[in-house]
């Protein structure tokens, strides 16, 4: 058995970490790119999921590198993900790829189903006990991922020279992929706070100033993947512009296969509380996670929010339906971006500029009005 997986964002150095504690045979695909697209599109039916089209080209990539399982996630609800893993297997071996699918996911909600899977994917070599140790182990290396991920959030915009931040970034998770102990993933966040604090400190290319916030909502796959969000973070962020994501990849296995078990680094639970006065059920997908962060977001005083969603998500296409009702009660302006295979770079960008220009020149006359309140408060 040589195991793959598809990409989504930086999951797989979670995936990774995990498969060499059990010394399982993996294979990590090429990073999602045009040609891993248009593999994943030539295999399926126009009206799939953009996701499930990238996963299909990894799927291939790595076969042609040796791989013949695949390792997924999966999900429940009116959300087509949960039928991913089926829907692959079948695509795949008509297309003369014998792929065996292991979903890990609880199925019906029951730990013991997702043992028996965990079982399968470790093989008899390993007991539960290295089993637990190194999912663990996965587990908090999720949490120093997305504790990265954020420290950037708040760093890019402030330094005026994109490669070097784009160089430090990648170095932060070369360092993350070699870090095999609790200690080593403590160096690792050590080491980038010193380098982010000496750059700070030296005031080399640094912007002193008070950045606008933006807030990125929408469905995980979108959020995480940034080839399909067309790099919307590093483009803010470039922009000067501080950036928060919703979901974070800890908190989604924390309540997706831990089953709440476990919280992440950005728990997911208290976005359904303030969900509810605009969407009290579960409707798949990230729907009401998308509609609690937005109003999360709106409490603490984000100035926009950018709504991602690949074309035809169910759940994204009911959140959109709501956010304008939490965009008028609480004045914060909503900019929704669907994505596609046919989605261009410049398109986004250029979306992305002009919503940032609303925002500052909105801003802008914000603060004139304040002033000019005070100067007749003066009179």
């Amino acid at each position: 058995m040589k195991v793959t997986f598809p990409h989504m964002g930086n999951a797989w150095i979670i995936i990774q970490a995990l498969l060499e504690n059990l010394n399982v045979d993996y294979i990590v695909p090429p990073l999602n790119s045009k040609e891993t697209l248009t593999i994943g599109t030539q295999l399926s039916p126009e009206s799939f999921c953009l996701p499930l089209k990238l996963n299909l080209g990894n799927f291939v990539q790595a076969a042609a590198q040796g791989a013949d399982t695949a390792l997924i996630t999966g999900g429940v609800g009116p959300c087509r993900f949960g039928y991913y893993g089926e829907m692959e297997r079948q695509i795949l071996q008509e297309a003369g790829y014998p792929f065996d699918v292991i979903t890990l996911e609880p199925p019906d909600g029951s730990l013991i189903g997702l043992a028996e899977r965990i079982r399968k994917l470790a093989g008899e070599k390993n007991t539960w006990n290295r089993i637990v140790k190194a999912m663990l182990f996965a587990y908090r290396k999720s949490l120093v991922l997305d504790q990265i991920e954020d420290m950037f959030h708040g760093f890019r915009p402030r330094i005026q020279s994109p490669h070097y931040v784009d160089q430090l970034y990648e170095e932060a998770k070369r360092r993350l992929v070699q870090a095999m102990s609790d200690q080593g993933l403590k160096d690792v966040l050590n080491w980038l706070k010193d380098e982010m604090m000496q750059r700070i400190a030296d005031h080399e290319g640094y912007r002193d100033e008070n950045p606008l916030k933006i807030a990125v909502v929408g469905e995980i796959y979108t959020l995480l993947e940034p080839f399909i969000s067309m790099d919307v973070e590093k483009e803010l962020g470039n922009l000067g512009v501080v950036v928060d994501r919703s979901i974070y990849l800890s908190g989604w296995v924390g309540e997706h296969v831990f089953l709440g078990l476990a919280q992440g680094y950005r728990p997911l639970k208290p976005y359904y509380t303030l969900a509810k006065p605009y969407l009290n059920h579960f409707v798949g997908g990230h729907a009401r996670e998308t509609i609690g962060a937005t109003v999360k977001y709106a409490q603490e005083g984000y100035e926009g929010i950018v709504q991602l969603l690949p074309l035809g998500c169910m759940p994204e296409i009911v959140a959109s339906t709501i956010l304008p009702k939490v965009q008028e009660d609480y004045g914060i302006p909503i900019m929704t971006l669907t994505v596609d295979e046919h989605t261009g770079r410049a398109g986004i960008q250029t979306r992305l500029e002009a919503f940032v220009d609303l925002l500052e020149r909105s801003r802008h006359n914000i603060s004139a009005i304040n002033e000019g309140v005070l100067e007749l408060a003066g009179r």
